[in-house]
Formats: structure tokens, sequence, C-alpha cells
């Protein structure tokens, strides 16, 4: 099958552009697949962080064509032409924010013009975790032109039909990334990273007002510093910084944390996931997490709040523990109980024999018969 993947993909980072080069190197291993990626993803006042690109030799390079200015209308119709005359079986859009919507619409509207392409979309978010106005609006634009849905949880599932009852759809569960290698030894992780604290919690990402730090901040500061628990975060602030500095200072836990907030180049992921026996997702609402997936890979086990898709991945009582959403009294006590419990062996069987689902070998396969059918 000729199949084009419309994607973020190295140099540009994240994981949307993790998931493209994953899966091209999945589907190039039976069929003729290219990549076009953006050459402008966002323009620099909408942009968080201090760079869109990284420059990391252990990345995943698929040598995509970075084609795709997502603020030039122009440009919008020459790539939606390209498409349309390379005229792949199936186009394959991976979507997660509604600013890319008028782009993708364009593109999407001039490529059905050839009679032949199948396009369908790889739903991360519908309805955004920040949202704005019209984002609902834009979205229904780009849908219009998209043959089949493809959701990584059942909560995008049901966004997907509060704006599009009539769909065809299906969900395939978010696979794991494996991308950023093998567990490596704890000690040595932790001789990396330049510390030696035995009982580590990890919270992982970017950090944005939905993921919910300063829930974990406020149950950090209810646990007993006899505990001797560490909060170790490591992500780059894509929200106020200050916010959470104040917010550390006021709760008096800077001798509980250790603060890694630059971006985390790809080659060193294996360290922080290594280091620590658990990884906690605090957010506040979700689609799903692929943080979630790279604990998985690490046979981490996760504390998470209970929304949106997380419980999907996360089970509770067996690969992780779940708790009520911003509750620090309700996270805190999970967080003991998991030390109290010596709740990190027992989990990790069982994170062994549940990850086999998440391959991307299966989610390629899955992909594909649904575009058959």
């Amino acid at each position: 099958m000729k199949i084009t993947i419309l994607s973020p993909a190295y140099p540009l980072r994240g994981g949307v552009a993790n998931f493209a080069g994953s899966l091209y190197n999945e589907l190039i291993k039976e069929n003729d697949v290219s990549v076009i990626s953006y050459k402008k993803q966002y323009p620099t006042f909408l942009f968080p962080g201090k760079t869109q690109e990284e420059d990391d030799e252990t990345a995943v390079n698929i040598n995509a064509e970075n084609l795709v200015d997502s603020t030039n209308p122009y440009n919008w119709r020459k790539v939606g032409r390209k498409i349309k005359y390379d005229n792949p079986d199936l186009l394959i859009i991976q979507f997660w924010l509604p600013f890319f919507a008028p782009c993708l619409k364009t593109i999407s509207k001039i490529v059905k013009q050839n009679k032949n392409t199948q396009i369908i979309a790889i739903c991360h978010n519908i309805i955004p975790h920040e949202k704005r106005p019209r984002d609902v609006f834009l979205t229904k634009l780009f849908f219009k032109y998209v043959d089949k849905f493809i959701l990584l949880s059942n909560k995008v599932k049901d966004e997907l039909l509060s704006i599009k009852k009539e769909s065809i759809n299906t969900v395939i569960p978010h696979p794991i990334y494996s991308k950023f290698g093998e567990p490596v030894d704890k000690v040595k992780a932790k001789s990396f990273l330049n510390f030696q604290d035995k009982r580590v919690i990890l919270f992982f990402g970017f950090i944005r007002d939905y993921k919910g730090l300063d829930v974990l901040l406020k149950a950090l500061s209810l646990i007993d510093e006899n505990e001797k628990i560490k909060l170790l975060v490591a992500g780059e602030y894509y929200s106020n910084e200050h916010k959470y500095k104040r917010l550390i200072n006021e709760l008096k836990i800077e001798e509980s944390l250790l603060l890694k907030t630059d971006f985390i180049p790809s080659s060193e992921v294996k360290y922080y996931f290594s280091s620590c026996n658990v990884v906690v997702l605090p957010y506040k609402n979700a689609s799903q997490s692929g943080i979630a997936q790279i604990a998985m890979n690490f046979n981490k086990p996760v504390i998470a709040t209970n929304v949106g898709g997380l419980s999907e991945v996360v089970i509770n009582e067996k690969t992780g523990l779940l708790v009520e959403k911003d509750n620090p009294r309700a996270l805190a006590d999970a967080i003991v109980r998991f030390y109290r419990d010596k709740l990190e062996d027992i989990f990790y069987e069982n994170i062994k024999l549940e990850k086999e689902k998440y391959s991307w070998s299966n989610f390629s396969n899955q992909l594909l018969k649904f575009a058959n059918s």
C-alpha cells in the first residue's frame, strides 16, 4: 500500500513527532511510506517552549520532507496539490490541536479531488486541554474531509461523537514508546542524574497547568519527612514557571525536590525512568498520556488521577494506583501506601504481562485492517 503520513516529525520534538517516527518504522516494513512534516509548526508567539526542535543523535530520523507552513494558506494549497498528484492509497494525518485544522482542512479538501486517497485522522485530542474560542468550529472544518478516525482512548472517542455523531471510527490504544531504549541499572541511572536517594517518584514531561504538578507539590508537602520521598520533576516549563516556584517556596518543600526543568533529550529519558520507583500523573484532565506508555516501556508503575483515558492504561491495583483528581490528600496517601505496601515489585510483574498488547506492530496491523474494512 502507498501511504503518506502528514505529521510533525524529527527534528521537531514532542510526543506527536515521536509517534510519527515509530509508526513510520512499523508501516515501512511492508508498505511504500513517505512522511510530510512541518517547516513551520507554530508561530513563535504561540509556542511556550524554548525551541521547537531537538538535536539528538538517538532521535528517530525518518527523513521526512519538511514542507508544511501552518500559517501560510498558499503553502497549504501547494502541499495539498503535491499529495493529490502523489496519489497515495492512504493519507494518515495526526491531529491534536484545533490550531492546525484550517491548514489540514485545505490540504485534505485538495487531496480528495484525486478520487483515490482515503484520509484517516489519528486523534490524540479532539477537545483540547486548554480550550479557546472557536475550537469546535475549526475542528469540524477539517473533520468534514476525513473518511475514518482512529482514537487513542475511549475518552477521545466520546469527544469525537460529541461533535461528529456520524463517523467511522475505532479505538486503538496508544502503543508503548520503545524508542527511548531499554531500562538501565537504577544505581547507574541515579549516578548519571547526580543523586542517590532511594525513594524517588517521577513527574515527567512538559509542565502545563492541566497536568497537575501543583496538586503533586501540595501532596508532597503532606507527606511526613520521615518517609524520605523525593520528587524528581523532569521537563520544560510550558506554563508560568514563577507560579510553581512560588508554590514550592510557600510549601517549604525545596529539600524534597529534584528539579531538572530543561528539555530532556531522547538519549537521557531512560535515566529518568530507570532512576525512579513510580511515575506520577496527577492530571486534572486527560485524553490519554504518552508518558504512561513510556513508563510501561521501562516497567514502571504509575500513580494517576482517574481522569480521561488514564484508567484504560493504568489498571488500578494491578499496574498502578488511581486516585481522585485535584485531591492532594488522596494523592499523598497513595504515594505513601505504594512504599508502605511494597507495591513496586508486585506491579512490575503485572506490567511485563500487560505491555504485550501495546506493541507498534499490533497498532499498525489494526490501522491497516481498519483502513481496508
